[in-house]
């Protein structure tokens, strides 16, 4: 059984959920070997590694890795697949991730195939084109495939591995260093959970009619322990920040509780949180098209309905 190189995905030295999902999808194909990239790896990273079935870890801790964006991170990789001629390499469907795998791809003359929400033991990806309308199952016919993966497509599963550490390095070459980073600035976090990884999304729409509007949603995400979501609409209208947008072409979400307020349902939404376990809607629209999805519905007025809600947690939460 070969190796499947999986890139972790990690903050501050913490292992990001979407790592643990991709190891275990790794574990479909062969053996899962994780990619730690710059400094921090730790006890509980190794951890939370083995946890999830890393028969190895390979880490490179040079600090120069961080001074430049995505490039030393697909030298890294080009250098290990060469060494190690892993049977695949997975990599997270975010921003820096997708460039990582493109030029990942050129350096060592292999297919690439973006945004997978599963992959079998054949290497046949699946995924979720045109909003979601359409299922597309592809294969990579040159190199060592490449896939990027979405985000909570996969429900990570533990299985012991050993996570083995194994120091690796890279001689960066002048093109990876031509673009350097010059200073970071740390997101100020609020009470709430993260939005891709929450177990818990309550979301306002077009419906919310203003950012004001937003108070009732936030009240009932915080009474249930969860994070925060909006529509395309509702973000492009400057009622909510763009990064806590569910779709196509923000966050993909799949939690055990989605509760989509005011949102009509259109396809660019419905491909960001439609693998949701439970999802709930209020829209005093009968016919709108999230409905479709919904195992439970409420036809009515999300400024009636989503007060009396979060006052019933409430009254139970201190029952």
């Amino acid at each position: 059984m070969g190796e499947v190189l999986v890139l972790v995905d990690h903050a501050d030295g913490v292992v990001k959920k979407v790592t643990t999902e991709l190891l275990t999808l790794a574990r479909v194909m062969g053996e899962p070997a994780a990619v730690w990239v710059g400094p921090g790896y730790n006890d509980a990273a190794s951890a939370t590694l083995a946890e999830f079935g890393a028969a190895k870890v390979y880490v490179a801790e040079d600090p120069a890795l961080n001074d430049y964006p995505v490039a030393p991170t697909a030298e890294l990789l080009a250098s290990i697949v060469a060494s190690a001629s892993p049977v695949a390499v997975l990599v997270a469907s975010s921003a820096d991730g997708k460039e990582a795998a493109g030029r990942l791809a050129v350096k060592i003359d292999s297919g690439v195939i973006t945004d997978a929400v599963d992959i079998d033991a054949s290497m046949t990806a699946t995924q979720s084109v045109f909003g979601g309308s359409t299922i597309v199952h592809s294969r990579v016919t040159s190199g060592t495939p490449i896939f990027t993966v979405r985000t909570n497509a996969v429900a990570p599963v533990p299985a012991p591995g050993a996570a083995t550490r194994v120091d690796v390095s890279v001689s960066l070459t002048a093109s990876a260093t031509k673009a350097r980073i010059t200073g970071r600035t740390v997101a100020a976090k609020g009470g709430r959970p993260e939005l891709a990884e929450a177990a818990v999304v309550v979301s306002g729409g077009r419906g919310v009619g203003s950012a004001d509007g937003f108070d009732v949603i936030e009240k009932l995400a915080d009474s249930l322990g969860g994070a925060v979501g909006a529509s395309r609409a509702a973000t492009d209208a400057g009622w909510y920040p763009h990064q806590f947008q569910v779709g196509q072409t923000g966050k993909t979400v799949s939690p055990q509780l989605y509760i989509a307020n005011g949102i009509s349902g259109a396809i660019q939404h419905r491909a960001g949180m439609q693998t949701s376990k439970t999802i709930v809607v209020v829209n005093k629209d009968a016919e709108a098209p999230i409905f479709e999805l919904a195992d439970f519905g409420v036809v009515g007025d999300l400024f009636t309905v989503v007060p009396q809600l979060t006052e019933q947690v409430e009254s139970r939460k201190g029952a």
